[in-house]
């Protein structure tokens, strides 16, 4: 039997776990859920029983590792979560000790967006790159840099927080303090927030405003224009900062690609000279949701 690497995707509704080869087949899966009012030592069991339910299934002897991406800001040298507002109880909490000890063997813990950005580089659109950046647009927007085929984690392992590039100087209000953050107007919550600001409801979901832009609502189109322009900034900051030859975007959301993309693309080559000169692509993900899973698993490979 081929050797093998165990990756696991915790979220704050869902737990995945899946065993995966280094020619990227999925050999076995294990999903569930997150029971984040059992609270974060029963969630860290559960964690584990996934973990060693796919490794008895498979036996360890071809086991190469195991990675485990979560939310979160992360203390990458101590594997400690310092902050995750998807994770509540989980602050300051030492996730990665917790694992190994239960476990009996090594874990490696990643930010579940930068292990969707290795992810991608391994197994998905990033294949034929070293260098690259992830835009993860959801309910807010996470990121991943990958450099050399790396992660760029940054001194204390808060690099890569691209939903917090400012679009806007004076725009919303964001949660870090900031005002104008990318995922305040480029995110699916950023959609419904606009769609109540316009008069669609208060249980308008971002869904809804799609199917109404594909039925040519002028203000559901509008919506995405703002969307579309708020990334094309950031992503030409991106594209001078970096000069990468390659920046993906990945959520649900990509389903209106082509709504947004236009005034997103437009934006882009009118603010980056790098961009409007170079091969630059800016294109979807190709893994969806399982892009932390292979990211995750591709650090337990040696």
């Amino acid at each position: 039997m081929a050797r093998y690497a165990i990756g696991l995707d915790l979220g704050g509704t869902n737990l995945r776990a899946a065993a995966i080869d280094a020619s990227g087949q999925i050999l076995h899966k294990v999903a569930g859920r997150t029971d984040l009012s059992a609270g974060a030592d029963m969630v860290i069991g559960d964690m584990v029983d996934a973990i060693d339910a796919t490794r008895r299934h498979l036996g360890e002897t071809n086991l190469a590792g195991i990675g485990v991406g979560v939310p979160g800001f992360i203390i990458m040298e101590k594997g400690i979560i310092t902050d995750s507002p998807n994770l509540p109880g989980f602050e300051n909490y030492p996730v990665r000790d917790a694992l190994e000890e239960r476990l009996g063997c090594r874990v490696h813990l990643e930010n579940d967006a930068n292990a969707a950005a290795l992810g991608e580089k391994w197994m998905g659109a990033g294949r034929e790159v070293e260098d690259l950046v992830l835009l993860t647009l959801g309910t807010g927007i996470g990121g991943g840099v990958i450099c050399g085929g790396r992660v760029v984690h940054g001194f204390v392992g808060m690099g890569g927080e691209l939903g917090h590039i400012t679009v806007n100087p004076t725009g919303n209000p964001c949660g870090c303090g900031n005002r104008g953050c990318l995922e305040k107007h480029a995110s699916a919550t950023a959609i419904t927030a606009m769609a109540k600001l316009m008069g669609f409801g208060d249980g308008v979901t971002a869904e809804a405003v799609y199917r109404m832009a594909v039925e040519g609502n002028d203000k559901a189109v509008e919506i995405y224009r703002v969307m579309g322009e708020s990334l094309g900034i950031a992503l030409a900051n991106l594209s001078n900062i970096f000069n990468f030859p390659l920046y993906l975007l990945s959520g649900g959301v990509l389903a209106a690609w082509d709504f947004f993309a236009p005034p997103m693309f437009e934006e882009c080559r009118r603010r980056s000279f790098v961009f409007r000169n170079t091969a630059t692509r800016i294109e979807k993900a190709s893994l969806g949701n399982q892009a932390g899973l292979f990211g995750a698993a591709s650090l337990g490979f040696p």
